[in-house]
């Protein structure tokens, strides 16, 4: 059977868990999140493979870099993703990593930004059931009343990465 390598990554926005499958990082996710379970099921399955405890350089590249992010030293990343979804869930995954640095965008806007302005409960899911986080930015999208909505790091962590990269160079 293949493998997921996983390892876990404390940092000041909390605890990760990170994994490569073959040079690609698969998984940059909340360690206690509510879905955990949803989302190993779902990327074991996808990729008929099971975690193993284990670095791997794809691993450390992205705690290097994940470390300079929340250093303010790096405001785009450049790791090889490997993205384990539906068509639907990749193309919102792919709408996701173009909201610049610093910026916001609604579900709304999302849904208009993949030619499906109806389906802005679906892009809402889809979201949630993304498990790259910080990388595909997730904590980037908020309600059209420029509300904090869910996030799988809790509210209080969304809002943090926000003003992180809101302040960023000012």
């Amino acid at each position: 059977m293949k493998q997921i390598n996983i390892e876990y990554h404390k940092t000041p926005f909390g605890e990760f868990i990170i994994g490569s499958f073959e040079n690609k990082l698969c998984l940059l996710d909340f360690r206690y999140r509510k879905n955990r379970e949803t989302i190993d099921n779902r990327l074991k399955s996808n990729l008929k493979a099971v975690y193993v405890e284990q670095t791997s350089e794809i691993i450390k590249e992205c705690k290097k870099q994940l470390d300079e992010y929340f250093n303010k030293e790096r405001k785009n990343f450049d790791i090889p993703l490997l993205l384990v979804g539906s068509d639907f869930q990749k193309n919102v995954w792919d709408a996701l990593i173009k909201i610049p640095y610093g910026k916001t965008s609604s579900y709304l806007e999302l849904a208009k930004n993949i030619d499906n302005e109806k389906a802005v409960r679906a892009v809402a899911n889809a979201n949630g059931a993304n498990c790259i986080a910080i990388i595909i930015p997730c904590h980037r999208v908020i309600g059209s009343d420029g509300s904090l909505t869910g996030y799988a790091g809790g509210l209080a962590t969304k809002k943090k990465l926000l003003e992180l990269e809101n302040n960023l160079f000012n």
